[in-house]
């Protein structure tokens, strides 16, 4: 989320399509479409045959706001989306937490697990590496029966296997994160649509190997580049987006 399963996110769903005054960005002279669908909640999504679905740029919330479509509507994305994806994350058990929650995400919908998460801290002690990296077969039994979380054996016992190895690191995987992230883009480069946001990097590659190395698992590029992007090794945030310049 995050980000691979927010970019999978569809923004509001349609409720009629015009052809009006185009709108424009907050602060800026540029109009983000001549086409436009009025979502059921006031938002404004490009949609012609210059901006498919696939490649939308930002649109604009019943507040005005400019935000990445994978957005929407959802008052559990837009605060995730305003207040947390993208921005820099540091801390062993912090970034711990978010390698579990993307590794729980794997094939499910981003709101699935923002919707439990406050059920996933619970029942994995906050998400302390050493309470975490201590837990047996009776806390994998006890996690397999509870309704609160993704109930997956695969993914519970790689969560236990990720403490474990975090807790090898001796503290330092923050700094094992923090060591592939890549130089900020420049202002030139900062992406307009999702069509230019990448599922992996060479960065992510990198980290993922590093990961592996060190005895992680559920860690592949494409995960790991979601984690990227959800901590603020990158910023994928649309460059009209209104959370980029904070």
């Amino acid at each position: 989320m995050g980000g691979a399963g927010a970019r999978r996110a569809a923004a509001a769903r349609p409720a009629r399509l015009s052809r009006r005054a185009a709108p424009v960005l907050p602060g800026t002279a540029e109009p983000v479409s001549t086409c436009v669908v009025v979502g059921l909640a006031g938002f404004v999504v490009p949609l012609c045959d210059d901006c498919p679905v696939s490649e939308l740029g930002v649109i604009i919330g019943a507040d005005g706001l400019a935000r990445c479509p994978w957005a929407g509507s959802n008052p559990l994305y837009l605060e995730y989306h305003d207040r947390e994806w993208g921005r820099a994350l540091r801390g062993d058990d912090a970034l711990y937490e978010r390698i579990c929650l993307e590794a729980f995400q794997s094939g499910l919908a981003w709101i699935t697990i923002l919707r439990k998460r406050e059920a996933f801290r619970a029942a994995f002690a906050g998400f302390h590496i050493e309470k975490v990296a201590k837990f047996d077969e009776r806390d994998v039994a006890r996690l397999l029966a509870d309704e609160g979380i993704v109930r997956n054996r695969a993914k519970i016992n790689a969560a236990v296997v990720n403490a474990q190895a975090a807790l090898a690191l001796g503290g330092g995987l923050t700094e094992l994160i923090w060591s592939h992230a890549p130089k900020p883009r420049a202002k030139g480069e900062r992406p307009s649509s999702t069509a230019q946001i990448p599922a992996t990097s060479a960065e992510s590659v990198a980290l993922a190997k590093a990961l592996k190395k060190a005895g992680f698992v559920f860690v592949g590029p494409t995960t790991v580049y979601a984690l990227m992007q959800a901590c603020g090794l990158v910023n994928d945030h649309l460059a009209g987006c209104h959370t980029y310049q904070k």
